[in-house]
């Protein structure tokens, strides 16, 4: 995926987790933050982001921000922080036969029981259709070159696990895809010191037949592109 218009700036503040304040050059724009999360050892004042322009005149902020450089001992990280990327990566991906196949329909945002999975697919093939749902996750926690998830406690998270397995149990395939929104990373752990509830879901969803793979991607301020598959370890750190 590709982004637009992308303007560098300097992280200065963010008020509240919708709106981030970014030095562009001597004037300081009031910008929308394209992830909800608390990303606190990302958004920390004077650190190098980028924004893109919306082409939307009737919004009330004019930038998204959307990518950020970490700093660190090994030197700067470039991590996308776009929480809507993983899935356009996800999709681009699958549909061009990342999965091992092609499918012959994958739809977003579809339900089932209590929840709603990122994608749903079918595959017809020796005389029977094949069915079922991925969730995927965006990654942005690097600790000492391993990233880890998530980077605070999700209960919407376990929740999708568990009505993933339940989705297996009743015929269905069922996976979750962690899209590391960064490079260098060796594997994905879960953030077990952070939400164990979470590492304990997965283990269980894997238990139960539910695949889970990890993209690493290929990041520049203003594109994400998937790249190759990466371990996941189940018992995190």
């Amino acid at each position: 995926m590709e982004y637009r218009k992308i303007l560098p700036g300097v992280f200065r503040a963010r008020p509240n987790r919708f709106i981030a304040h970014v030095d562009t050059g001597g004037h300081v724009e009031v910008c929308h933050v394209k992830n909800t999360g608390r990303c606190r050892e990302l958004l920390v004042p004077g650190a190098r982001v980028w924004l893109e322009e919306s082409s939307n005149p009737a919004r009330k902020t004019r930038y998204d921000l959307i990518a950020v450089e970490k700093e660190r001992l090994g030197g700067p990280l470039l991590i996308n922080m776009d929480a809507q990327a993983p899935n356009r990566v996800f999709g681009e991906w699958a549909a061009a036969g990342g999965l091992g196949f092609v499918p012959d329909l994958l739809r977003p945002e579809t339900r089932f029981g209590g929840s709603r999975f990122d994608f749903y697919w079918e595959l017809s093939e020796g005389g029977r259709t094949r069915r079922g749902f991925w969730e995927v996750k965006g990654v942005t926690l690097e600790e000492n070159g391993v990233a880890r998830f998530p980077d605070a406690p999700t209960l919407r998270g376990v929740k999708h696990l568990e009505e993933l397995a339940l989705a297996r149990k009743t015929g269905y395939e069922a996976g979750v895809c962690f899209i590391v929104q960064m490079e260098g990373m060796d594997h994905v752990e879960t953030n077990d010191a952070t939400h164990p509830e979470f590492g304990e879901a997965l283990r269980r969803a894997v238990g139960a037949g539910v695949e889970v793979l990890a993209l690493a991607c290929r990041v520049e301020p203003g594109r994400l592109v998937a790249g190759q598959k990466i371990p996941v370890r189940l018992e995190g750190g």
